[in-house]
């Protein structure tokens, strides 16, 4: 029978140590406060502005939305980001992304102040996590990945595990963070040759292809464990993971669901980072 990695349960237990952190932070007059850069009106943004205003309000911290014109210039953007750099009431900033094509990606990921960089876009942060360091702000997605291995006791350390995965948003940091724990880590694309063998000799396989229900029967056994990070609509246009879930689920050991796995830990760690801000600052 399989194991169910549930998120909820993860989510829960990040949010408790939480609410004893903004309890210690308001003795000292200190409320955290993430200030949300959104462009345009992307439907996608807006759904995700929400959800994660009903969870900051869910725990006691504030919230802030700092909307402007999808068209706005990088130089102007800049700006903003320079103003909540100084701005002490603003604890964390999360940029919305993927940006529009026009802005210079990377001249906005260096304008963020790295103690404000909860969403781990500066080069700074990004490089704690190849030193080694995961003490600061890490990408939340991969680390979700990791508090749900976490919280259900898998053991790491001597098992080889196989990232489908090669971003510095996912697979790379992902990656860094597999190797802390002493794992042996592979990391595979889209391109890799014999990947189903390669799936199947593993004891960890973690999905990201954003590719729904690329990965059938055929990349498993009955002692996979299976990380699904995949998110994106299925022929029905119903929420699928990158693992067929259907034909997966009664032939492995362990999988998260899809939606109810990683991305209802990734809100939580997103907020958990505000409040480390919040003490930092």
């Amino acid at each position: 029978m399989v194991e169910l990695l549930k998120g909820k349960a993860v989510a829960s237990s990040i949010k408790d140590n939480m609410r004893k952190d903004i309890e210690e932070l308001a003795k000292g007059n200190k409320v955290p406060t993430l200030g949300i850069v959104r462009l345009g009106d992307n439907p996608g943004d807006i759904s995700y502005e929400k959800s994660i205003i009903k969870n900051c309000d869910n725990i006691g911290i504030k919230s802030k939305v700092f909307k402007k014109d999808v068209n706005i210039e990088t130089e102007e953007l800049v700006e903003l980001i320079e103003e909540l750099n100084d701005n002490k009431e603003i604890s964390g900033i999360l940029v919305f992304r993927p940006l529009p094509k026009h802005i210079d990606e990377e001249v906005v990921r260096n304008a963020i102040s790295p103690l404000k960089d909860v969403d781990c876009m500066h080069p700074l942060n990004l490089e704690k996590i190849f030193e080694g360091n995961m003490d600061g702000f890490a990408p939340c997605t991969p680390k979700a990945a990791m508090e749900i291995l976490k919280y259900y006791e898998i053991p790491l350390e001597g098992k080889n595990v196989v990232v489908v995965n090669r971003s510095m948003v996912v697979g790379k940091p992902l990656t860094m963070m597999l190797l802390k724990e002493n794992a042996t880590v592979t990391i595979c694309h889209s391109r890799t040759k014999n990947l189903d063998e390669i799936t199947r000799n593993a004891d960890v396989v973690v999905v990201a292809l954003g590719r729904a229900k690329f990965f059938d029967e055929k990349y498993f056994d009955e002692d996979s464990i299976v990380i699904d990070v995949g998110v994106s609509l299925d022929e029905n246009k119903k929420l699928s993971g990158d693992a067929d879930y259907d034909k997966v689920s009664p032939i492995v050991s362990k999988i998260t669901p899809v939606p109810g796995g990683v991305g209802s830990v990734t809100t939580s760690i997103l907020l958990s980072h505000v409040v480390l801000a919040c003490k930092n600052i």
